[in-house]
Formats: structure tokens, sequence, C-alpha cells
């Protein structure tokens, strides 16, 4: 007998070579229809596999992210198997699950692979899910492995890049992959496919590499799961920031200026502006001071810091001076020119805390493939700020950091969120620099700092920074979506690293922690959220026009201009629309320019000195004076603010 202990620590025995299916057989025959995949002493398992050992164990369902995973994964071979049956000959890089779905990166070689073909693949994987076939998997020595698949030249690879030893294949049907898994116990759980689009793919990112066809495809194990992600993602179709950053007039991009560097638009820079004006006076508040770093720096300074070794394949080319023959990089990271700032003097420990704020450019070369509007650009603008203080201050600073996030969450309306808690991975420390005594004290403070403050927190291995762990909140937008916004992370590394030092009440030198914050994350990225979030509608003191004038006929057109003038000077954002267009059309295009307020003026609006107001989404307001239309305006934002 084994023995299992349970998520609330209970511990039952069970026959060595017991699977998790049955398992969760044995505690309800509903459980068994739902479960999906198993966690055996951290690692996923299939629900077939059998455990021979005592162990620890935890039962993924639909809702589980883990349970998912095996869910797309599965559909993954799934989708294969039926290409192999459609496309014979055809050749499989990788095909993972994602965060919504999986994709397969396949070579058909003479064939063509088009969004028309995707109806006709959903059907095949139709006829397969309905057999019912078992994924079996089994393990086989890697030359055996290599000449399954000799036919394969991207499987090949892969098995090359493998350690000797024994491989995990799964055959499902007449498909078989080189895969660790898990999968589903059978294919009869996947109901509901449908296939997404198709794009192309270099071959492992590389853009020097051959280019794949990926074919994206989402399944559930009901219907009615799948109609309703069609319309949310219908919904987040027409939120796309790309398309309503160009629609509104935010941003553009041009190749003669580079893909990934984002031009702003007059709109986009005002609304921009307004949000780093929103955190600056924020951070006033509490105490940061501002700083100004340039947009190069010496390779050296990268050098010290870590960042050549961890992103130097991620950044462009060094810039190299023809007399002195000095090196340049593109600054990847604002962090190691803080710290220069901080050694300009020597620091007692009264000075501390020390916050550094800047709103400083970076630049990562990302693949071309990689770009997607202001999500993943090549320059982008962080909301940076590195504060040098006492280990005994760390906690309060860490604490204040999380108050200013909250903050911007609660003023931009991002109400559910998640707490991550990013940790080293343990298993594989040569990704991080420093000592094990740092990073264990710069983990503690995380931990200790939220219990303190009463989050709700997850643990993530894997996820921090190379010099330090780290507290991400992942909020969820108006349809369900989640993104990454706001981080905060803690550093004994690059203090060391760059010989930081104060003197304490005992007249020897000490070295302070850096903590690392950036509430927006990126102006690009945090922007993008915030249009698709919103849907174009901005809070009213965000929004780059809170109100347009429209005259009903041109010889009304000099009183619209005078009702501008007299709200610009109280600080009202307003623009005309003097178009020689009838009124109905006026008010149709300056609603779906998402313009909140929309003051209509005429022959009794002139004679009065009013304006009609049309609130967007709401309709009519009626009739007030140009004053009480200000001073509504300015209430508004002021309760937004409080």
């Amino acid at each position: 007998m084994i023995k299992i202990t349970f998520p609330d620590n209970s511990v039952r025995e069970y026959e060595s070579g017991v699977t998790g299916y049955e398992i969760a057989r044995a505690i309800s025959p509903q459980l068994a229809k739902e479960v999906l995949s198993i966690t055996v002493n951290d690692a996923l398992w299939d629900l077939t596999r059998p455990i021979t050992t005592d162990a620890t164990i935890k039962l993924h369902k639909w809702d589980d992210e883990e349970g998912r995973h095996a869910f797309w994964h599965s559909s993954a071979h799934l989708m294969a198997e039926a290409l192999q049956s459609l496309y014979p000959g055809i050749k499989f890089g990788i095909g993972p699950a994602i965060e919504n779905g999986f994709y397969y990166d396949v070579d058909p070689g003479d064939a063509t692979i088009t969004d028309a073909d995707l109806p006709k693949i959903e059907e095949e994987m139709r006829r397969l899910a309905k057999q019912n076939n078992q994924y079996v998997r089994s393990e086989v020595p890697k030359k055996e492995a290599l000449e399954f698949f000799s036919h394969d030249p991207y499987k090949v690879e892969l098995l090359n890049d493998l350690q000797d030893g024994t491989i995990s294949f799964y055959k499902q049907g007449s498909f078989t992959d080189l895969c660790r898994g898990p999968h589903l116990p059978n294919t009869e759980h996947i109901k509901a496919i449908k296939l997404l689009n198709v794009a192309g793919a270099y071959w492992r990112g590389d853009e020097k590499r051959k280019q794949l066809t990926r074919i994206y495809g989402i399944t559930f194990p009901k219907q009615k799961m799948l109609d309703e992600y069609l319309v949310q993602l219908e919904e987040a179709q027409k939120r796309d920031h790309r398309k309503l950053g160009k629609e509104l007039e935010l941003f553009t991009f041009s190749q003669k200026v580079g893909q990934g560097l984002p031009l702003w638009l007059p709109q986009g820079a005002r609304l921009r502006e307004r949000l780093e004006n929103f955190l600056k006076k924020v951070q006033q508040q509490y105490g940061y001071e501002p700083v100004i770093t340039p947009h190069i720096g010496n390779k050296d300074l990268y050098v010290t810091s870590g960042h050549y070794a961890k992103y130097g394949a991620d950044s462009f080319q060094p810039i190299h001076t023809p007399a002195e023959g000095e090196e340049f990089l593109l600054k990847p990271m604002n962090c190691p020119h803080h710290c220069e700032i901080y050694k300009t003097r020597p620091r007692s420990y009264r000075d501390l805390p020390l916050r550094f704020a800047e709103f400083g450019t970076v630049y990562r070369y990302e693949q071309s493939g990689e770009l997607h509007g202001l999500t993943r650009v090549r320059g982008f603008t962080q909301d940076d700020a590195h504060i040098f203080c006492r280990p005994d201050q760390l906690k309060e600073e860490f604490i204040k950091v999380i108050d200013i996030i909250f903050y911007i969450f609660k003023t931009l309306d991002f109400k559910e969120y998640v707490a991550q808690i990013s940790l080293r991975d343990p298993n594989n420390k040569e990704k991080y620099i420093g000592s094990d005594e740092n990073w264990e004290k710069a983990e503690n403070a995380i931990i200790e700092a939220c219990k303190e403050k009463g989050l709700n927190t997850v643990v993530e291995l894997g996820e921090a920074a190379f010099y330090g762990p780290k507290l991400d909140f992942m909020i969820k937008d108006a349809i369900g979506r989640k993104w990454q916004l706001g981080t905060i992370q803690v550093d004994y590394n690059l203090p060391e690293r760059f010989e930081l030092e104060y003197i304490g009440q005992d007249n020897a030198p000490h070295r302070p922690v850096m903590i690392h914050r950036a509430p927006f994350g990126s102006m690009e990225r945090f922007v993008a959220v915030l249009i698709e979030h919103t849907g174009g509608k901005f809070p009213l003191w965000l929004t780059p026009n809170q109100a347009v004038v429209l005259p009903i006929s041109e010889k009304f057109n000099d009183y619209a201009q005078e009702v501008v003038n007299k709200l610009k000077a109280v600080d009202v954002r307003v623009s005309v629309d003097d178009r020689n267009e009838k009124i109905g059309r006026k008010i149709r295009d300056n609603e779906l320019k998402r313009i909140p307020y929309l003051l209509i003026v005429g022959e009794k609006e002139a004679e009065g000195g009013m304006v009609a107001v049309r609130r967007q989404g709401e309709g009519d307001k009626g009739v007030m004076t140009i004053d009480e239309f200000a001073a509504l305006i300015n209430k508004e934002v002021a309760d937004s603010l409080a």
C-alpha cells in the first residue's frame, strides 16, 4: 500500500500502481468525469499514469490552469492527427498549449494551408475525437526515438537537444508525437472545436530558419463554453488597441522609422502625458525625486549590472565610436544608471530612503514575428523608480509601493487582480545572479510584506527577475482577460555589484537594499491594456478630448468657437467640429471618437449663452450655461480622482 496526501493534508492508502483517474473515481463518479490531469509531487502527470510510491497529489479540473493546459495540449495533438490525415507527408515542429487554446507549427511541404482550409481540418478533428482514442504514454531510448522520427528533421533536431536516456512519446489513434505530457485520458473529452487562424512562424523563432505554418485553435468540453468564448473574442476584436488606436488617432507605426517603434500622435501624446502627470503627482506625495538618464550607456555599465550577460542577445548591436574605440549600448534598463546617480556623493543612513523616479525609454531587440501593436515593441518607456533604503526600511517602503499601485487600479477602475509572488526557480539557479543568502532575504521580505498587507497571493517559481524576486499584479480587464500590470522587485544584488554604500549610525559602511518598481510597467503596454479595458472610452480626467462643440450650421461657428475659448480658459479640453455636415452626422462621427460630451449649439443656445449637452452612452442631459457645464466637468474629474 502507498500513502496519498491530498491538498487538505488528509491521507488515504491505495494499492501501489493506482492512477489519478482511479483515485478520482473512488472519491466520486462525478469527479472522475470532470478531472483532467493530476499533480504528483509537484510534477504534472497524466491521470492514467500509475503512482507507485507515497505521494502528495492535486487533481485538476477545467477551472484549474493545469487542467486546461492538459486539455489544450491534447487538442494540439488531435489537430496534428487531423493534419497528418489530410496532408500526407506533413512534418511537425512544436504544438504547445497557450493561455487560450493551442497552436502547432507545421511544414506542409508542397501544400499550402490557409484560413479557408480550417473548416475541413475542424471536421476531421471532430471525426477523430469521436473515436475515443486513448492518449498512451510510452518511454523509448533516445536512439530508437531518432530512428522513429528520422523522416522529420524538426523532431530530429528537438531530440538531439535532449539528454541521452529515455524519451517520452504519446500516441493517440494513428498519430505519435515526441512529448513530455501530460494529456487527457482520451479524445472523447474534446467536444467543441474552433480553429482560429493561420500565421507564419520561423522555426524556433529564428528569422534565418524556415518559416513554418502556425495554426491556432481552441477547444472546450461543452459547445456552450465555445459559443461564449467566441462572443468574448468578437468583443475583444472590437476593443483591439491597434484598431482603436488608429480610429482614435492615438499612435501609428512607420516602416521607415522601424518595426516596433511607435509614433505617438497628438491625441495619444496628450493621453500619455496625462498618465505621466497623474503618476508624477502621486510620486511627489510619496517623496520621489525626478531624475533623467541618457538613452545609451557604456557597455561596461551593463556588464557590471549583469544586464549584458542576460539581455545581450535581446539588445541591439553595440554602437562603436570611430576614434576612441568606446562601445555603447542602447539602454535595456534604467536601474544601472540610477545606481550611478546614487554613487554621486557619500550617503548617510539619514539620507535613506532615496527614491529616484524616471519615465525612461529602454530598448530591446524583439524579433519581428513577436511584435504586436503597443504590447510588444522594441522601444518602450517604463514608469521606473528605484528606492535605495536600509534593510529596516524595506518592508515599509515595499508596502508604500503597493499602496500606489492600489490607488492607480482604483482610479482607472481595474477591480479584479491577482497578486503573484514571483520567486527564483530553485532547480535552475544559474539563470540568476547573487548569493542564496541574498535571495532568501529578498524573497522573505516580499512574503512578509504581503502578509502584513493582507494580500491574497499566488506563488510562481521561476518567474523572478534575474537579480531578484518580485510581486506582480495580474489584472482582469472588462471582458475577463488577464494582463500583467504593476511590478515591485526586491534586489540585494545590484547594490553589491555596484558597491553601493551608506554610513550607518555605527559610522561603518553598510549596503543599501534596492526596490525596483513600475506601477504601469511600460507606458506602451499600459495604454494598450487601458484602450482595450475601456473600449476607448477613457475616464473623463484622462481622455484627450473631454468635449466637442457641434454648431448646427455654419452661421453658428463663431459662437461655437467662443464656447471653446471659454471652456479652455477653465481647463476643459474641448474642440469644435465646424464641418459643413448635418448635425446628425456630426453626432454620430464624434460618438465614434468616444468623446464623452457633445455640446450642440444653435440659435437658442447662442442667444442665451448656453449649450445643449449630450453624454456619450447616456443621451440628452439638457441645456446649461457654459459655466454650469464647466463646473459639471470639473466636479466629475475631481470625484474620480478623489
